[in-house]
């Protein structure tokens, strides 16, 4: 049996190839994208062709169940005229303004109930509290308050956002090693190069899960405020046009709505949260869990 040299440097090639990540997916790009796309495209196809299938045998009658084409000509007439724009510009834009200033004030309560003890005591179950709470339950209140504004809309959505991208943030950092911090401390860094250098990179797998979180609590609770604050001076939003639709008793209308907040909910995901989260566990040398 040949005898292994370590002088030869094979030990130590052998241990870096086992560190090194492998590609979670092999072969050309087409076929890459071939493997992400057609799975949910072809649920997409099943879910339609059951919708069509249910509507064909008429176990409800048409103002309950919508024809497919029917939901169909609906957004397509939205296209054709261009007022799926704005509806996608008046709701989007409000989801994002509302989970940005979500996010400015959920991250510095998160690292205080992490890191003061007295704060985690007092204010910590408040927070968890206020994440279990439907944020629509808050809709009277702000309308109330702030009248049929923009205002009484954002603040529903920052009772939505912050109490699920703050309680993240602490999952986050309850999941740090204890001795990160004492090696930043040893190595000369203060308190904010602490959270700044250690802290929050080493949480950062969990403060994506609750900034995903954040961002879907803070969709719902938009769509909830833009059902029931309904007004023209607040512009249509898809809350409105959902409103809108049953209202008039049209339940193709109604449907659209539904599809078309089902729409914006997974892009955001696709788009800005997966690729976030992907780099992140990539970076780590996750690659295994790369979607």
């Amino acid at each position: 049996m040949p005898q292994l040299d370590v002088r030869d440097g094979s030990v130590e090639a052998g241990l870096d190839a086992l560190d090194t990540p492998v590609a979670a997916s092999e072969g050309s790009l087409a076929r890459r994208i071939a493997a992400r796309a057609l799975p949910p495209i072809g649920a997409v196809a099943l879910l339609v062709i059951i919708w069509q299938v249910l509507w064909a045998a008429a176990f409800w009658p048409e103002f309950k169940l919508p024809a497919p084409a029917d939901v169909w000509a609906q957004i397509w007439q939205l296209v054709t005229s261009g007022k799926i724009l704005e509806l996608f510009w008046v709701s989007v834009h409000r989801a994002v303004i509302g989970f940005a200033i979500s996010l400015v004030i959920a991250v510095p309560l998160g690292l205080a109930i992490a890191n003061i003890r007295l704060v985690r005591r007092g204010i910590g179950p408040l927070v968890s509290g206020l994440q279990s709470l439907p944020s629509v339950a808050w809709v009277p209140a702000a309308l109330l308050w702030f009248g049929l504004t923009d205002g009484a809309i954002y603040w529903v959505v920052l009772l939505g956002a912050v109490p699920s991208i703050a309680n993240g943030l602490v999952s986050g950092l309850d999941q740090v090693p204890p001795i990160l911090p004492r090696v930043g401390k040893a190595l000369g860094a203060g308190r904010l190069g602490g959270i700044r250098y250690i802290l929050l990179p080493a949480a950062l797998p969990g403060f994506l899960g609750g900034l995903k979180q954040g961002w879907a609590f803070s969709w719902r609770s938009l769509m909830a405020a833009e059902l029931i604050a309904s007004s023209p001076d607040l512009g249509e939003g898809l809350g409105q046009y959902l409103h809108n639709g049953m209202s008039l008793s049209d339940i193709s209308m109604v449907f659209a709505g539904i599809l078309l907040i089902f729409v914006v909910g997974v892009g955001i995901e696709l788009a800005v949260f997966r690729p976030l989260e992907n780099s992140v566990l990539k970076a780590r040398g996750l690659t295994s869990a790369v979607r």
